[in-house]
């Protein structure tokens, strides 16, 4: 595939897609694989989906959905035969990653999202997984019982077609922070990846100073704040010394400030080394060795020798992994970071770093 015939936004023909959005259409699609107990605590509690994931993608704000999803009344895909006339066939995708993020948002009673992960899971590995040979899966844990997380994770984490571990990057506390180690562990222990996704549990602030008071900059703060608080945080707190294997996605959370936020980590550890003294080499050399990024949404100059240079500040054609996010909308980054790529740093995006990142062969 030549520059002048790379495909727009981010959706690519061939391609392994690491970030594909699909959820329940109600809590009654959830409520075959939930116990007697939990349906009437929906039914009698008036429990329901949010419509907006929160607030995270408000219906008429245009990063929600592409303008052929718009046209069409597109949610995130609500059954397979959707998500193969949306994206799996048109596009030819050879392996997709499902992100169903519902339960980001739920309310704070621990053993309900307990319940509701569980529903989730099983929902998507009998709706999903077992109608169509080209579909992964994240699975979801609790975020609010940490024995409940690993106990789910040894649960399914074995599963052909589970790859992965979804995690709202938006947490009350970073996940490098030592009280959530048994979650990271269980996940590495199995060969899953741990994917921090955009958004969250709306009660978190996504600043250290506070709530943020408008959508803009809410939205922002996904990549240019949080995000960039995990990456330090995982990184400071030992978790890849402790846990050499475990490999982590940031999903959906941006990637051009990146390498700022690396020349900058690498600059004071030199100084502060001491504080930190399991790190036995530059934060940069971590990062590149425990982390990946997704394509979308892709923060890129429109010239393209400023976006190729961009690109060459942080090896992206090897920390890269192409993403869709289907059916969200983030312009036209997608277009412009496959068309300064040369023909093999595309293939690698494409499909070769996910394919080795999420052990697909196997």
């Amino acid at each position: 595939m030549s520059a002048a015939t790379a495909p727009a936004v981010g959706l690519a023909v061939d391609a392994v897609d690491a970030d594909v959005h699909c959820a329940p259409t109600a809590l009654t699609d959830l409520a075959p694989f939930m116990d007697r107990y939990w349906r009437g605590y929906i039914a009698e509690g008036g429990v329901a989906l949010s419509p907006t994931q929160g607030g995270a993608y408000p219906p008429m704000a245009p990063t929600s959905l592409t303008p052929a999803a718009r046209a069409v009344g597109s949610t995130p895909p609500t059954s397979v035969e959707r998500l193969r006339a949306e994206l799996l066939d048109p596009f030819a995708v050879r392996t997709a990653v499902l992100n169903c993020t519902t339960s980001f948002h739920c309310n704070r009673n621990p053993y309900y999202e307990a319940a509701l992960t569980r529903a989730v899971n099983d929902w998507l590995r009998a709706e999903w997984l077992a109608r169509d040979e080209r579909l992964r899966m994240s699975m979801v844990v609790p975020t609010l019982d940490t024995a409940a997380a690993v106990a789910e994770i040894e649960r399914i984490g074995d599963e052909p077609g589970v790859v992965q571990v979804l995690l709202p990057v938006r947490a009350d506390a970073p996940w490098g922070n030592v009280r959530h180690r048994p979650i990271l562990r269980a996940a590495a222990e199995r060969g899953l990846v741990v994917g921090v996704h955009a958004w969250g549990r709306t009660g978190n602030a996504p600043t250290s100073s506070g709530m943020t008071r408008t959508y803009l900059e809410d939205y922002l703060a996904n990549s240019q704040i949080v995000a960039q608080a995990q990456v330090t945080s995982l990184v400071t707190e030992g978790v890849f010394a402790e846990l050499p294997d475990l490999r982590v996605s940031l999903l959906e959370c941006g990637f051009s400030w990146l390498p700022t936020l690396l020349w900058r980590f690498d600059k004071d550890w030199k100084g502060v080394w001491r504080e930190v003294p399991w790190l036995d080499r530059r934060p940069s050399e971590i990062v590149r060795e425990h982390l990946r990024l997704t394509t979308s949404p892709a923060h890129l100059p429109a010239e393209p020798e400023r976006a190729r240079r961009a690109l060459e500040l942080f090896d992206a054609a090897d920390v890269l992994l192409h993403a869709s996010d289907h059916p969200h909308d983030h312009g036209p980054g997608g277009e412009r970071l496959l068309a300064v790529l040369t023909d093999d740093e595309r293939d690698r995006v494409l499909r070769g770093n996910a394919t080795a990142w999420y052990q697909l062969d196997r």
